[in-house]
C-alpha cells in the first residue's frame, strides 16, 4: 500500500481500521451490512471485495468466534485488510487475493456470504482520477458477477447479504430469482420522508418463502444527527427491526 493511510475507529472504538487518506474509504455501508449479517458463533463467513475488511472486522468484533476469509483483488489493499487483522486481534480473519469474477475453486460452502458491491456502472459514471477510489465505486465486474460468485461460495441454505443502491433492487432480484428464496429487503431511509437510496438485500440459497419488505432504517433526523436506531447499529448492535420501525 503505497498511499498514506489514516486510523479510524468503528463501532465506538471497538474496531481500529486503517484506510487510504484519499482513496476509497470505508463509511457506514460495511457496518450497517456487517449488522444485518445473521451468523452466529462458529460459522464460516465469506466477504466478497473486502477492500481494508470494515465489514469483516465489524462482524467479528459483534460476534465472537467466526472464521472469516476475505477476497480482494487489490494486492495494496489486500495487504491493508489483513494489517487491520492483527492490529485487531482478528486472527481468524484470513485474506485472499482474488478476482469476484473468477471465484478461486476453494471459495465455497460458506455459511455466510456478505458484499458491497461497487455502485457505479462505468458506462455512465465519471470516474475518479484516484485509482483506488476508481476501483472500489466502479462496477467493472458486473452486478451479476457478483452475485454468482455468493451464490457459488454459499452453503445449501446458507444467506448472502449484500447493500446496494436502491435503484438497482429489480436487478438483484432478477439474479436472485429461482436460485436463493427467503428474500429480506431492509430499505435505508436518509432522512424521514426521504426516498430510499440504498437497501440490504438478505436470501437464503435455494429457499422458497417469499419476499418480505421490512419496514428499514431510518439513518438521520431533520437536523442531520443519527437517529437513535441508526446510532445503536453504528456502535454494534445487530440491525434491529423493532427499533428501527420506531425510528
Amino acid at each position: 500500500m503505497t498511499e498514506a493511510v489514516s486510523e479510524d475507529l468503528l463501532l465506538g472504538g471497538r474496531v481500529r481500521l486503517r484506510q487510504p487518506r484519499e482513496g476509497y474509504r470505508a463509511a457506514i455501508d460495511p457496518v450497517l451490512l456487517a449488522a444485518a449479517t445473521p451468523a452466529r458463533s462458529g460459522e464460516r463467513v465469506l466477504d466478497l471485495g473486502t477492500g481494508a475488511g470494515a465489514a469483516a472486522l465489524c462482524l467479528m468484533a459483534r460476534i465472537e468466534g467466526l472464521d472469516v476469509v476475505g477476497l480482494e483483488i487489490d494486492a495494496g489493499t489486500a495487504a491493508l485488510a489483513r494489517e487491520n487483522a492483527a492490529l485487531n486481534g482478528c486472527d481468524r480473519f484470513i485474506v485472499r487475493e482474488g478476482d469476484v469474477a473468477r471465484l478461486p475453486a476453494e471459495l465455497r460452502g460458506f455459511d455466510r456470504v456478505i458484499a458491497n458491491p461497487p455502485y457505479l456502472d462505468p458506462a455512465h459514471a465519471d470516474p475518479s482520477a484516484n485509482e483506488s477510489r476508481r476501483r472500489s465505486n466502479l462496477d467493472a465486474a458486473g452486478l451479476a458477477a457478483w452475485i454468482e460468485a455468493a451464490l457459488v461460495a454459499t452453503s445449501p441454505r446458507g444467506t448472502l447479504t449484500l447493500i446496494q443502491r436502491a435503484d438497482r433492487l429489480a436487478e438483484i432480484l432478477s439474479l436472485l430469482h429461482g436460485r436463493a428464496g427467503a428474500i429480506v429487503v431492509v430499505p435505508l431511509w436518509p432522512k424521514p420522508g426521504e426516498e430510499a437510496k440504498r437497501v440490504i438485500v438478505e436470501a437464503r440459497k435455494g429457499a422458497k418463502t417469499p419476499l418480505r419488505l421490512h419496514p428499514g432504517l431510518v439513518l438521520h433526523a431533520a437536523d442531520g444527527r443519527y437517529t437513535p436506531a441508526a446510532e445503536a447499529v453504528l456502535r454494534g448492535e445487530a440491525f434491529d427491526l423493532s427499533r428501527a420501525r420506531s425510528a
